[in-house]
């Protein structure tokens, strides 16, 4: 049985049922000749709707004149006069100039707002303070947050150094 199922190859050495190499080539000639195609439509067509438009734009007045300027070049009174932000006229210097008032302003003392008191510090100096200090957590549930008036008297107790304790009672109480 394994003798009758033996597969007889051509001369060759390949199966006449594959594509033959001039089918390969017709099938690329006709994708270049198609790809040459469409480029050509999608041209005419985009010339044609150029000349459309340009026959429905509006003749300008001959009274108008035709100045030649060069938006390219600004004075810098000109650049004043533009809102803010504004754009950059040498990129490199300005993103150094920026990086350089961050560093500053990470590694050095000065004051955010002076008449409410908040300074900065060095980035590395509050990092100490936070490693000595530790985050601020939030109260345990059930807890009683503190108030001014018993803060107050807490720290007043600290403070006294007479020896005699102040026992505080609640008000209402005998």
């Amino acid at each position: 049985m394994s003798e009758d199922l033996k597969h007889v190859h051509g001369e060759e050495g390949f199966e006449r049922q594959d594509l033959s190499a001039q089918a390969i080539y017709a099938f690329l000639i006709s994708l270049v000749v198609g790809g040459v195609l469409v480029y050509l439509v999608v041209l005419g067509l985009y010339k044609f709707m150029d000349a459309r438009q340009r026959a429905r734009h509006p003749q300008q007045s001959p009274l108008v004149q035709q100045v030649d300027i060069n938006t390219r070049i600004v004075s810098p009174d000109e650049i004043k006069k533009f809102p803010e932000p504004r754009l950059e006229r040498n990129e490199r210097i300005e993103i150094n100039d920026f990086r350089l008032k961050e560093e500053q302003t990470l590694n050095s003392y000065g004051w955010v707002d002076e008449k409410s008191g908040v300074v900065h510090i060095p980035i590395e100096r509050a990092m100490e303070l936070v490693a000595q200090r530790g985050l601020p957590t939030t109260p345990k549930a059930g807890t009683v947050p503190p108030s001014a008036v018993n803060v107050a008297n807490q720290a007043a107790e600290r403070s006294d150094t007479s020896g005699t304790s102040r026992q505080t009672k609640p008000p209402g109480s005998k």
